[in-house]
């Protein structure tokens, strides 16, 4: 796939489907920085693991279930991530 044919596809995906499905783009923005703000601070100045972007990524589905319609896939995503993040965690903590 050639640039520009990448570019035409997300300009459709972000005025069309994911417009619908995810709502304001302002709004689900300003969420997510909230969201991440706030986990950003708990965790302080040390670099991110995979667990945390694991926890970034669940929350940026959690911002979105407060916008737009509702989208299983937003559940169904911030499952996986969670689940993501236990078992990253676990082997974190067992030396991996």
């Amino acid at each position: 796939m050639k640039s520009e044919e990448i570019a035409k596809r997300a300009a459709s995906l972000v005025g069309g489907d994911r417009k619908a499905s995810h709502g304001n783009k302002l709004i689900n923005h300003t969420n997510i920085a909230i969201l991440w703000n706030a986990l950003l601070t708990i965790i302080g100045d040390r670099p991110l693991n995979p667990h945390d972007v694991c926890n970034l990524m669940e929350l940026l589905k959690v911002a979105r279930r407060y916008s737009g319609k509702t989208n299983d896939d937003d559940y169904i995503d911030g499952a996986g991530y969670a689940a993501l993040a236990g078992e990253i965690k676990a082997r974190i903590d067992a030396g991996e």
